[in-house]
């Protein structure tokens, strides 16, 4: 399966950046911004701001099974990098 990624930045509630990629199976800006804030509001950012400014396509790439499998359920991945919690 073919996955989409979007790079995301936003800032948290205490000012420090959180940088993650949203991992989506259909190519559509709008709906991986939908995704970011949906999982922002999951772990208690639901007012990080979350635009096509913080969350831009970057590239399409292969997804392994466990990325495939999350996708299938819930719609995207979240592949967190720096500032995100654990």
């Amino acid at each position: 399966m073919e996955i989409h990624v979007y790079d995301t930045y936003v800032k948290a509630h205490d000012n420090h950046v959180m940088h993650f990629d949203v991992f989506t199976a259909s190519k559509d800006s709008e709906q991986a911004i939908q995704y970011a804030k949906q999982w922002l509001s999951s772990i208690g950012e639901s007012d990080a701001l979350v635009s096509s400014k913080e969350c831009r396509f970057c590239h399409t790439q292969q997804a392994p099974a466990n990325v495939i499998d999350t996708i299938n359920r819930q719609g995207y991945f979240i592949y967190k990098m720096e500032g995100c919690p654990a």
